[in-house]
């Protein structure tokens, strides 16, 4: 055990001190439960409600950046930079500066957080403000975005238990799927309908929204006391959980089933043309995924905690297969119905938050959600861009049926090394 490890104080005195035995200890139970129980647990509602509305207007703010930078520019290459600029600095942020979400108390890094993007955002309505100071700001928000998702995770195992954690999760990425679904679609009407200008305005009240809502409407939640280097601090975290096996290997399965079942989406527009379809018919791929990850989560969050458990293989196999008969090159409407398979099989996640809950230390926890919200983002767009590379050479469905058929073996292989009880780090209680 490090030597400034502090056990963390718990909000509710009748949970266990260990985090192994809190998972066993509600688990027990085996209750069903559902969306509605966490909302229930007070100022929990703040939360998910500050989610939704800040990421409504990230969104919609992508969408209106990529528009003013194209304006002005001409030019489609710093047009795409746009969301390139928004995911890139995840790794930074998440490797860097993730001792943050751990070091001070939840509600203050997440009202910072949003105050911050809010503020850069502003900035960007600076008249006459160049291209490239637009992108910085950009990339000053992304590095911002993982340490919010750490301290915001961090403080949802604080205030749910082992038994609603996933739960909670599962709620986040439900919200963000549909905002995404929303996002972009309304994004594009309402640039058409009041500029890109005020949209972005839009972009910097939701954040504020957000802030207030956090701010004054959920509970305090204690830091765990590291002290030290920001960055030094941080580095320690990273070491812990490479050093970790059983966390590692769930953090790494957590990572690789997402990056191949988002293969598809590098692909959408070539394999459309594929099909003969018109290019505007990607549309309906890219939503089928979205809205089968969200009618997944749903549908397990209402299951027992040992049914969700027990699921986790089965639904890593169906996020895979479905890619898999792309071989056949399947009309638009099949496809999207295969993808939104694959999609609800993303629900795997909440079979796998509890058991990444129950093998880290608490003094570790916002550093670990830190480092795996930006772990999953730079390998996702890893994937993707891979995907697009090989779509050059290999026709697209052809290239996704070989990510279905990768994916299977690849995801297969480290669920069970990751679900092997064996690995598991001897209990420190």
């Amino acid at each position: 055990m490090p030597a400034d490890f502090r056990p963390q104080p718990k909000i509710y005195p009748s949970r266990a001190r260990c985090p192994s035995l809190d998972l066993v200890t509600t688990s027990r139970a085996g209750t069903a439960v559902g969306y509605r129980s966490v909302l229930r647990v007070p100022g929990l509602r703040a939360v998910f409600i500050a989610h939704a509305v800040s990421m409504i207007g990230t969104v919609a703010a992508q969408v209106a950046l990529s528009i003013l930078v194209f304006e002005r520019t001409g030019s489609p290459l710093l047009s795409a930079l746009v969301l390139v600029c928004s995911f890139l600095p995840y790794a930074v942020g998440g490797i860097a500066l993730s001792s943050i979400s751990d070091r001070f108390p939840a509600r203050r890094v997440l009202v910072c957080c949003d105050l911050i993007s809010a503020a850069c955002i502003a900035l960007m309505l600076i008249p006459g403000l160049g291209v490239g100071a637009l992108l910085g700001l950009l990339l000053l928000t992304g590095i911002v975005a993982p340490i919010f998702a750490g301290a915001r995770a961090a403080s949802l195992a604080q205030l749910l238990d082992a038994e609603l954690f996933p739960i909670g999760r599962s709620l986040l990425r439900a919200i963000g799927q549909v905002t995404v679904l929303t996002g972009f679609a309304l994004g594009a009407v309402a640039v058409a309908a009041i500029g890109p200008a005020w949209l972005l305005s839009l972009d910097v009240a939701t954040f504020l929204a957000s802030a207030a809502l956090i701010g004054f409407g959920t509970p305090y939640t204690p830091a765990t006391g590291t002290t030290g280097s920001t960055v030094r601090e941080s580095i320690s975290g990273l070491k812990y959980l490479l050093g970790n096996v059983r966390l590692r290997r769930l953090i790494l399965l957590s990572w690789v089933v997402p990056a191949f079942s988002s293969m598809p989406d590098g692909l959408a527009v070539a394999y459309t043309t594929e099909t003969g379809a018109a290019a505007t018919a990607a549309g309906a791929l890219f939503t089928g995924y979205s809205v089968g990850t969200v009618l997944g989560e749903i549908a397990a969050a209402r299951l027992k905690p040992s049914t969700r458990r027990r699921l986790v293989i089965p639904l890593i196999l169906l996020s895979q297969l479905p890619a898999i008969a792309f071989v056949a090159t399947p009309g638009i409407a099949v496809a999207a119905v295969l993808l939104a398979i694959s999609g609800s099989g993303y629900a795997f996640n909440q079979g796998i938050d509890p058991l990444i809950l129950g093998a880290a230390d608490p003094a570790y926890r916002g550093r670990l959600f830190t480092v795996q919200t930006s772990g999953l983002m730079a390998i996702q767009g890893v994937s993707i861009a891979l995907a697009g590379a090989l779509g050059t050479f290999i026709r697209p469905g052809l290239t996704i049926t070989l990510a279905g058929v990768v994916g299977t073996v690849v995801t297969l292989v480290l669920a069970r090394r990751a679900l092997t009880r064996e690995v598991e780090q001897p209990s420190r209680c």
